[in-house]
């Protein structure tokens, strides 16, 4: 029974890094952008996403473990599975959809949502919300990089 949290966390961080990785697309639209001076090389995103991913699997295996009730170890579930499908949404809207614009404004909602899980899982381990701190960290500026791309490229669409 110990082995569920592991087996369905890291399964489920796989295949939201898997489908994040296949609808992320470096081509020419992306090499086209202008970029801030501070964007740094394409190779440090997906060696930071690794470490994010495996501290967010490790976060939430250890958040659905502290989770008194199996109430709360739903919400726990139901919280992170929104998360990823909101870091997949990312992906899509500024790669597929070339929308750098529309996905700023649906960042805000993936970065309420990694605060929603540092605040709820904290409540029953504080381990778990030190491991997402990097994540929140993360996005924050990946914010701030997409908006400057939204800034040094507008208009989209």
């Amino acid at each position: 029974m110990m082995m569920i949290p592991v087996t369905v966390a890291t399964a489920a961080a796989l295949c939201v890094a898997a489908l994040g990785a296949t609808v992320t697309d470096l081509g020419p639209w992306y090499q086209a952008l202008a970029k801030p001076d501070w964007n740094p090389p394409d190779i440090v995103f997906p060696m930071g996403w690794t470490v994010i991913y495996a501290l967010i699997t490790v976060a939430g295996i250890t958040a659905w473990r502290a989770a008194p009730t199996s109430a709360q170890a739903e919400w726990v579930l139901g919280l992170f599975a929104l998360n990823g499908f909101l870091n997949i949404s990312w992906s899509l809207i500024f790669f597929r959809l070339q929308r750098p614009d529309w996905a700023f404004y649906e960042l805000t909602l993936l970065w309420l949502s990694i605060l929603m899980l540092i605040i709820y899982c904290g409540r029953f381990s504080k381990t778990a919300a030190l491991f997402l701190a990097p994540y929140l960290g993360w996005v924050s500026f990946a914010g701030a990089l997409n908006w400057a791309v939204v800034q040094l490229n507008a208009p989209f669409g």
